[in-house]
């Protein structure tokens, strides 16, 4: 948006209403692709439109660039900002999306902070890595079919129904010590809990993360140093089931707060009185 480059982003229609809309107020063009292709069909497009005109694709899934920038800067941080309190990490907990973050930050720690262990999360009903199978691709990478283990799964932003290479790439150099499943329900749980309990405010992922990161405490010796990411807002899932229970309209007990002092009383509206038909039947009996 800054530059002035025209950005057009493909998405699958499964994706929250938000995003789009954050999109396309930051100036892209977003295609909706039918949730019957999953992300395999929302990548598919995206290639199909880079070659009809001539635009670039961005590769995010496969480009080492991905990665690279996790290197250099998620990774560091992490160490940079433990040892500014004379700490570090024991273990360093993520699940994975387009793989960058994983592979990214765990070299780097493997590296740099060799006795930190790397745990990483998938949901249960996708549990691709936990498969061993991988994924079946084109010549640039893409995927070419969704993979055979992938079931749908509310934490949008983890687990497309493939592999993505810059994630497998992480996978062949064996960075991660422990491998996770993230149970169905547990993570818009975990989201809606830091957010009543802590004031937290993050997505599904974040709730997956830190629910998984939780059950590394709750095993890890005493006075471990536990590092998770969470890597987006609520604001961007407002109209998902991580919503689901907020109203927008006052409660019983909302109305009885507001009446109790005498001004500025907003009433609940009026229940829709139903409107009877003016026709009348008449029923014949034949003898």
């Amino acid at each position: 948006a800054q530059r002035g480059y025209p950005c057009v982003i493909t998405m699958a229609e499964t994706f929250s209403i938000e995003r789009r809309t954050i999109m396309r107020q930051l100036g892209a063009k977003v295609i909706i692709t039918p949730k019957e292709g999953k992300g395999t069909g929302m990548v598919e497009k995206a290639r199909e439109l880079a070659e009809k005109h001539g635009w670039f694709l961005c590769h995010q899934f496969e480009s080492d660039a991905n990665w690279k920038f996790h290197y250099e800067t998620t990774g560091p941080e992490i160490l940079n900002d433990l040892e500014k309190i004379h700490q570090s990490p024991d273990y360093f907990v993520t699940g994975w999306g387009s793989g960058g973050t994983f592979t990214g930050a765990a070299k780097y720690l493997k590296e740099n902070s060799p006795h930190t262990k790397i745990v990483l999360a998938e949901p249960e009903t996708a549990n691709l890595v936990r498969s061993g199978m991988k994924t079946v691709r084109h010549e640039d990478g893409t995927p070419m079919i969704s993979h055979p283990a992938f079931r749908g799964h509310p934490i949008q932003g983890w687990a497309p129904d493939f592999i993505p290479l810059v994630l497998e790439k992480g996978l062949d150099m064996n960075l991660h010590d422990t491998l996770i499943d993230i149970p169905s329900g547990v993570a818009i749980k975990m989201s809606q809990a830091l957010a009543k309990n802590e004031g937290i405010f993050t997505g599904v992922s974040g709730g997956a993360s830190m629910w998984a990161a939780v059950q590394i405490a709750r095993k890890a010796p005493e006075g471990s140093v536990i590092v998770t990411i969470l890597p987006d807002t609520a604001e961007r899932y407002l109209s998902t089931p991580l919503f689901s229970k907020i109203n927008s309209d006052m409660s019983e007990d909302e109305y009885e707060i507001a009446r109790s002092t005498p001004s500025w009383i907003l009433d609940p509206p009026a229940p829709a009185v139903e409107q009877k038909s003016g026709l009348s039947m008449l029923c014949c009996g034949r003898k």
